[in-house]
């Protein structure tokens, strides 16, 4: 802080990661007719894990526009705020059951937006994306294979390469027990 109470000039750009990651999808997204990123990035928190593992959203359907206010009159059937359709991608044999919880699925997305943006969803029965699988941890070493790869690295002084040679010994041993 300066002396007279402004915040110095590097702490205004100093911004969370999540917040710039979101305002430079937004343009991206935005071609796919969402607003915000949000819902693609949230959709397992909005919608649980159980359904977001069968499905997730595609893009927004928005229902043509009447251009100019003429036409607005001369077309009575025009509607001026009817709410967009969510395209869904759904995993196959699943379409059913996202089909039964569209009501659900629609109060949600809605909530999230804070505004009654969704009317219907669409589906789509298509694999999913590939998501990144977490790696598995390795299971701790028992005490004889740690003390194998402690004797096999005796030779070594440097302290941080024995630490890793190690640490890779004891995958190996443990790995040609199995």
């Amino acid at each position: 802080m300066t002396k007279a109470g402004k915040p110095r000039s590097r702490d205004r750009f100093s911004r969370p990661l999540a917040e710039l990651v979101d305002r430079a999808l937004d343009p991206l997204v935005a071609r796919q007719g969402f607003s915000e990123s949000s819902l693609l990035l949230r959709w397992e928190a909005i919608m649980g894990a159980r359904v977001a593992a069968i499905c997730e959203p595609i893009r927004l359907q928005w229902p043509p526009r009447a251009r100019g206010r003429s036409s607005e009159k001369s077309d009575p059937r025009a509607k001026k705020d009817e709410p967009a359709t969510l395209v869904l991608r759904v995993e196959p044999g699943f379409g059913l059951d996202i089909q039964h919880m569209s009501a659900t699925i629609v109060e949600r997305v809605n909530t999230h937006l804070g505004w009654r943006c969704v009317g219907r969803l669409t589906i789509r029965q298509e694999p999913l994306t590939a998501k990144a699988r977490p790696k598995r941890q390795a299971a701790p070493a028992d005490a004889a294979t740690r003390v194998r790869a402690a004797t096999a690295t005796e030779g070594v002084t440097n302290d941080a390469l024995r630490a890793a040679l190690i640490a890779l010994g004891e995958r190996v041993l443990a790995k040609r027990a199995q």
